[in-house]
């Protein structure tokens, strides 16, 4: 069967209705961070994830391309935020926006952004408004719950697999599916129908997080796009670290602790050793197994689901699995 592609149109009327808007003038250094941004580019996965949702169940998803954009605005709002936090120099190849002005701009500019997609919110018609303020509510604070939790684990001596699983489900995974779950109330499906393309979207989501854990370690360099190995070089505490921690005794167990708290090393020394570590404790192979269990868990809240317009639903699907096969 061949999938119609809706895909290609729909992004570029994201594309123009994002870069066409005003979001004010005056003063200018609290506007121009936003276009900044927003002009950044990135996969747009998130709008395009509504559109294809609203699809599903009602004609001409362009309807919602002020909605589907809202979410757009309100993830770069996060990532405005996180480099701020991060103190990331860098935001897909450009300058961050703390960077370019400084970090009260970005501050500054983060909250008008965040207003700005409330504002993009409010062309849902009387009767979904309150639904969908709810979920986006929701969603918002969530995001903000699994960046402090992210933050919080720096400091902590240890970190469980469920508590790090919980932190990646808020920081990442519950705005794809409040994407797909808007999508879905704005087209009029039902309340179960919407809840299970919300369940896949997390579930997808969580997977997509540690296929990145994954990614960064045992990537291509040439097709990976950033360094491989900055997780452990940083310490950062992904899943394949906890579970090392968790499984690694005597030598690899000393071995590991040595890296840890090593504040001079070379780093490509470290990325291989503890590499090696991860290949004698089977971390790969157990990570792999952990993302496919939630894109597995995932696509299960597909089955039987009720839509209007398969092509749709296929795209989406498509697209999914795209992403799963990723390289960078």
């Amino acid at each position: 069967m061949t999938i119609k592609s809706h895909a290609p149109a729909l992004l570029d009327k994201l594309e123009d209705y994002i870069q066409s808007q005003n979001f004010g003038e005056s003063p200018r250094e609290l506007y121009e961070p936003l276009h900044y941004i927003l002009s950044l580019g990135g996969k747009r996965i998130r709008p395009l994830l509504s559109l294809l949702a609203y699809g599903m169940y009602a004609e001409n998803p362009e309807k919602i391309i002020s909605q589907a954009a809202a979410v757009e605005v309100f993830h770069n709002f996060t990532l405005m935020h996180d480099d701020i936090m991060d103190q990331a120099p860098l935001r897909r190849g450009k300058a961050t926006v703390h960077e370019k002005w400084n970090a009260n701009i970005a501050i500054l500019s983060g909250d008008v952004m965040l207003v700005q997609a409330y504002e993009m919110l409010l062309e849902t018609d009387a009767k979904s408004l309150h639904e969908v303020l709810r979920l986006f509510n929701k969603t918002a604070a969530e995001v903000c719950e699994g960046q402090q939790f992210d933050m919080n684990f720096e400091s902590l001596p240890s970190v469980t697999e469920s508590e790090y699983i919980n932190m990646i489900r808020l920081k990442t995974a519950v705005l794809l599916g409040c994407a797909l779950k808007l999508g879905a109330i704005l087209g009029g499906a039902s309340t179960s129908e919407a809840q299970k393309l919300y369940d896949f979207g997390v579930n997808v989501g969580i997977g997509f997080q540690l296929k990145d854990d994954l990614l960064d370690v045992y990537a291509d360099q040439a097709k990976f796009g950033k360094q491989v190995g900055g997780d452990i070089i940083s310490n950062k505490k992904t899943f394949l670290l906890i579970k090392a921690i968790e499984l690694a005794k005597g030598e690899s167990q000393e071995e590991l602790k040595k890296w840890l708290v090593a504040e001079s090393f070379e780093k490509e020394e470290k990325v291989n050793a503890v590499k090696a570590i991860y290949e004698k404790l089977g971390i790969k192979k157990l990570a792999e197994e952990k993302m496919n269990s939630y894109f597995k868990a995932g696509f299960d809240q597909l089955e039987g689901i009720a839509f209007q317009h398969e092509s749709y639903f296929q795209e989406l699907k498509q697209i999914t699995q795209d992403l799963i096969h990723r390289e960078k």
